[in-house]
């Protein structure tokens, strides 16, 4: 996984920016391009999370019960421990601020009864909202080779989530979870420093950068942007916002800016192919990767950029039978009153 508090290398570059009412497109570079979600794929969890409680299979009182499997997924984590309770809405508000993904995980097995058949469900709810280039193999988002997505499929689902479940994405605003006398602080900063945020996702691992689907409202006017390959959450943030006030300009009919980030490598790494497509097929040439080692000016460092996320240090992608405590199915039972200070 390998959380960095500082620079990374940057993951691959891409952008997209689009009023969400016209589907106008404000800014775009690679925004068809295969990428690595990280823990953007937490919205779509909580896409399938919101669908359960507004079709009446969940509510949020309800208890799901952590397995081993569930409770070892590290590293961003509230501390579950196998067998302990998490109502819904405690995994939604964990999911939304420090995005826990043993709370992520707990979840998963809870609606579907395993990670896996979660991880179905979410790619088959994919393709139901026209995200043609997206496969989920996890909850959480850690590092497995086949989970891909793009720019455009991410605006996708952040549109989705606003349009579909109005009644939750205030959620997405939440600024601090408490769980346990513990306080979970929003990963989303924007929430403190751009004028009209109010959701939706950030993300990291090491072969997709910093990522962040971002929601901001002005006048009236919503834009959804999104930014894969951050080589910093600060630096992310930064272009975010730069994207976002010049679709906001350019709304008012100002001429768009092109700003295109310090961090765009401009290409591909090798283990990124599209849904259906194999590796072998999709594996550049090695003149090919000469030629963008030489284009970026260093090819020792494109070439520690395109690591494997399969040689990454993790839990493994295989689900643990539960002990005999912990239940996969539902229990219905009043949690304890849940401590969230939201911006609404």
């Amino acid at each position: 996984m390998g959380w960095v508090a500082g620079e990374a290398v940057a993951g691959p570059y891409s952008a997209l920016v689009m009023e969400i009412e016209s589907d106008r497109v404000l800014y775009e570079r690679n925004a068809d391009e295969i990428r690595h979600p990280a823990s953007l794929t937490k919205m779509m969890t909580l896409y399938l999370v919101f669908e359960a409680l507004e079709q009446g299979r969940a509510s949020l009182h309800d208890t799901f019960y952590a397995s081993s499997y569930s409770a070892s997924r590290s590293p961003s984590r509230i501390g579950l421990r196998p067998g302990d309770p998490l109502t819904v809405e405690e995994g939604i508000l964990a999911l939304v601020t420090c995005s826990a993904n043993d709370a992520a995980a707990t979840l998963g097995e809870g609606l579907a009864g395993s990670e896996p058949a979660f991880a179905a469900m979410m790619t088959r709810k994919a393709r139901e909202l026209g995200m043609s280039q997206t496969v989920f193999r996890n909850a959480s988002g850690l590092p497995d080779p086949e989970q891909v997505t793009t720019a455009r499929d991410m605006y996708r689902l952040g549109k989705a989530l606003l349009k579909r479940f109005p009644q939750y994405y205030p959620y997405f605003s939440t600024s601090r979870f408490q769980y346990r006398g513990r306080s979970f602080h929003n990963h989303n900063h924007l929430l403190e420093n751009y004028y009209g945020a109010d959701g939706i996702k950030t993300g990291f691992v090491n072969a997709s950068g910093f990522n962040l689907v971002a929601s901001a409202r002005r006048n009236g006017v919503r834009l959804v942007g999104v930014v894969f390959g951050g080589n910093s959450s600060f630096r992310r943030d930064a272009h975010m916002r730069d994207i976002l006030d010049d679709g906001f300009a350019q709304i008012e009919g100002r001429e768009p800016s092109v700003r295109f980030a310090g961090f765009d490598q401009g290409y591909v790494p090798r283990l990124l192919t599209r849904p259906g497509e194999s590796r072998a097929s999709a594996a550049p040439k090695k003149a090919g990767r000469a030629a963008a080692g030489k284009k970026n000016g260093d090819r020792s460092k494109a070439a520690v950029a395109r690591a494997s996320p399969g040689k990454q240090k993790g839990p493994p992608t295989h689900a643990k039978r539960k002990p005999a405590a912990a239940k996969s199915s539902p229990v219905r039972a009043k949690s304890s009153k849940t401590s969230a200070t939201a911006k609404r």
